[in-house]
Formats: C-alpha cells, sequence, structure tokens
C-alpha cells in the first residue's frame, strides 16, 4: 500500500483571486486534522514561511505528538519581492545566489528535521512575452544555480518540480523531458523531479507516460497526487475527472516499484477537507489493490494485444464493470 502524506497549507485557509476558502489553522491544527486522515501519516512543509529554525523545536514536538512524518521540505522561491521577475534565472547574479541560498538553508532545515529531501517548484521562472528573456542565458543560470544547490549536501536530495505556467505566462521548466534534459546536463544524480500529476495532465501530457520516461532515464521521482480538466491546475481530487489515466497512472506507480510517498496536492475548497484527502487516499489504495486482484501480469499481456477494443472490454469488465 502507498504511503500517503498531505501539503498542509491545503489543510488550512486557502485562497484564489475572487475569495477565501475554509479557516487559518495553526501548524498543531493541521498536524491534528492530518492525523484524524484514515491512512494519511506524512506532511510536505513549506520552507522558509511555515517552518523555519525558530520553531525548529516546537515542530519536532507537534510530529511527535501527532505521529506525523515529514515527506519532503518545499522550498518556496517565489514570494519574496526580489524574486518575483525570477529567481534562479535573475539576470542579477546577487538575486540569484539568494535563491541557491534558500534551497540550501532548506536543505539545512530539512536534515534538521530528519526529511529526506527537498523540493523546489520555480514559478517565478518564466516569461509571458517574446524577447521577454534571453532563452540561452535562462537555461545556463538554470544550470548553474540549480546545480550549486544540488551539490550542496547530496546526502539530502534535490527534487525539482515541472509546471507550465503560474506565476508566469509560461515556466522554462514545463515539461518532464525538459526538466530531464536539465539534470542530466548537470550530471547530479540526487537531483530528481517532483512529478506533479495534474501539471502533467494540463500541459498536455499524459502522467503515466511521463512517468515512464522519466522511469527509463533513471532519474529519481517524487510524486503529487490530484486531477483537473486538462485545461488549468485546478487541484482537484484524485479519480474526479480522469479516472482511467489515474488507474494507469497507479499502474505504472506498482510497475516501477514506487516506494516514495503520495503527496496530496489538491486544494478542498468548496468541499470537506478531511473527506477529500480520505478519498484521495481511499481511490489510489482502491484502484492499488484492484490492479493486484486483477494481477500485474494481466495488464502486460494486455499491453500486448493489437486490438485495443480487447483491451478495452477487459478494462470495462475488470474496473468499470457495468
Amino acid at each position: 500500500m502507498f504511503k500517503h502524506a498531505v501539503i498542509t497549507p491545503f489543510l488550512g485557509q486557502t485562497k484564489d483571486r475572487f475569495a477565501d476558502y475554509n479557516v487559518p489553522l495553526s501548524l498543531e491544527e493541521k498536524f491534528k486534522l492530518l492525523s484524524s486522515i484514515d491512512g494519511m501519516s506524512g506532511a510536505e512543509l513549506i520552507y522558509p514561511y511555515e517552518v523555519n529554525f525558530e520553531i525548529l523545536d516546537e515542530l519536532k514536538r507537534l510530529l511527535a505528538q501527532y505521529g506525523v512524518h515529514v515527506a519532503a521540505i518545499n522550498v518556496n522561491v517565489k514570494a519574496e519581492e526580489e524574486f518575483k521577475s525570477g529567481g534562479l534565472t535573475s539576470p542579477d547574479a546577487p538575486v540569484r545566489a539568494r535563491a541557491v541560498q534558500y534551497i540550501k538553508e532548506a536543505k539545512d532545515f530539512a536534515q534538521a528535521i530528519g526529511a529526506d529531501k527537498v523540493t523546489c517548484c520555480p514559478l517565478s521562472d518564466g516569461y509571458e512575452f517574446h524577447f521577454q528573456a534571453d532563452y540561452v542565458e535562462t537555461w545556463n543560470r538554470l544550470l548553474d544555480t540549480f546545480g550549486e544547490a544540488g551539490e550542496y549536501k547530496p546526502e539530502v536530495p534535490l527534487f525539482i518540480e515541472y509546471k507550465p505556467n503560474e506565476v508566469r505566462g509560461r515556466c522554462f521548466l514545463e515539461n518532464a523531458a525538459k526538466t530531464i534534459v536539465l539534470i542530466k546536463r548537470m550530471g547530479n544524480e540526487n537531483i530528481g523531479v517532483t512529478m506533479d500529476y495534474g501539471h502533467s495532465l494540463y500541459g498536455d501530457n499524459n502522467p503515466a507516460e511521463e512517468l515512464s520516461l522519466l522511469h527509463s532515464e533513471g532519474i529519481k521521482t517524487y510524486v503529487h497526487i490530484n486531477d483537473n480538466d486538462g485545461k488549468w491546475d485546478w487541484d482537484f481530487f484524485c479519480g474526479s475527472r480522469n479516472l482511467m489515466s489515474y488507474i494507469e497512472f497507479i499502474y505504472y506507480l506498482k510497475k516501477f516499484n514506487y516506494q516514495d510517498w503520495l503527496t496530496s496536492d489538491a486544494s478542498p475548497t468548496r468541499v470537506d477537507i478531511a473527506k477529500m484527502f480520505a478519498a484521495n487516499v481511499r481511490m489510489s489504495n482502491k484502484i492499488s489493490t484492484r490492479i493486484d486482484e486483477i494481477g500485474m501480469s494481466t495488464f502486460e499481456e494486455l499491453l500486448k494485444k493489437r486490438e485495443y477494443m480487447d483491451v478495452w472490454a477487459a478494462l470495462e469488465g475488470n474496473f468499470l464493470k457495468i
């Protein structure tokens, strides 16, 4: 069975451009809520805005009290004023150095709290308009900055999360393939990819195929789960819009013997928080169990069939049962 975690800010108040959803919760209240969700035992924590060295001892106490494990430390390199037009790719060397320092500090914090990874999604590094960026220079800056950050404390791996857009009109790292090229160029086996199911989906890619590409290229992978309509990163709950796609994704996670956390990156705006995250756990585990019941070898044989309608008939009978 999978290990399940949640990005903790989603347990409290969230906002969009027009409204606030749910109520603000303290870190202890979030952990209490997390521990009440059946099957959920991990937390991805945001550094430095949610957790930092000032509350390290208190955080350790709360983690122990509520039996919560740290799945990852998510380092935020976008909210500061200096990072709004890009941190890791900024034309200004001092700004790039500060962005790298944020990641290094997050590694220090991860080590202090006992987390085994840091994840970073460089959302402010991108562009909106033609002739707004020198693509050769920005690529080289990504190589330099992520390279330096990855070489620091290699025992705490750095995972890079790609995304098509937000907060920039187009992010420099928008898909798995480009992120793989970057990592291969850096030549650091301790730099991996945080693959967000929804980012792949609305980026007009197939999550199961991108997962397979990461596996085939030997890239360490950490997974965020959610769903959307293929048009935007809505962070819906798992399987709510693309059930067969999610079934295929779970199959490949099992095929590759994925052992890390499945971390819910989903936003419970108009639904009950605990019930929504419980659904993520339940759906993922039920699909996994059903695949086990059918047998991995059965799916291997299905993939060999040349007539797809025979494949669909098997899926119809085994999963849809209609």
